[in-house]
């Protein structure tokens, strides 16, 4: 029997199921009564892991939740086609297939071997968490000019290997290997 969380316990970045849909906590705010006799509430920003929709609901402080099945297993990306994208389960070497709505705008950072961890909900593959950062090489970008920092812009945009188009420093050209921040989508440093 899975374990049972009360909301009042539900803090940020925690997991749990309601009406049997696993979700993620992405904010909590417990709001005590000023009156006597009033009920204590937690107001829960919360992702649904299924489908990513967010929303935020009111709960009762003693309502309580399931801890969800979810499983979060290394998987290496192999390739997209028109079914989806597959990756290589690293425990069991079983090829998953994610679709289109399950990977976001994950494929912007995914190369052939790229190491991301699988959720799984029940067994099935539900989503992926990248990697904080990712090496990619750049494809496309415009030489550097000599004293084009003293303008103060001190960037140009550059075209990466998936597809993916950010800000990088002049010196960067193409066909060298950047990090790139997955959470924010920019420059991170030299690979």
């Amino acid at each position: 029997m899975a374990a049972l969380i009360d909301a009042i316990d539900i803090k940020r970045k925690a997991l749990f199921e309601h009406e049997n849909i696993p979700y993620y906590c992405l904010e909590a705010e417990v709001s005590t009564p000023t009156a006597r006799g009033g009920q204590t509430l937690v107001r829960l920003k919360m992702r649904n892991l299924l489908t990513s929709a967010v929303f935020e609901k009111t709960f009762k402080a003693g309502e309580k939740f399931k801890e969800p099945d979810l499983q979060f297993v290394p998987a290496s990306y192999l390739y997209s086609d028109g079914e989806g994208s597959h990756f290589l389960d690293q425990d069991n070497f079983e090829t998953l297939t994610l679709t289109e709505s399950m990977l976001g705008d994950a494929l912007e950072f995914l190369t052939e071997g790229t190491i991301i961890q699988l959720h799984k909900y029940n067994g099935n593959p539900i989503g992926l968490q990248l990697p904080t950062f990712v090496e990619l090489t750049v494809k496309e970008t415009e030489p550097g000019v000599r004293g084009g920092s003293s303008s103060g812009s001190g960037n140009k945009l550059a075209k990466l290997e998936t597809g993916l188009e950010l800000r990088v420093p002049i010196f960067i050209v193409e066909g060298e290997k950047v990090k790139v921040a997955t959470e924010t989508r920019e420059f991170a440093g030299r690979a």
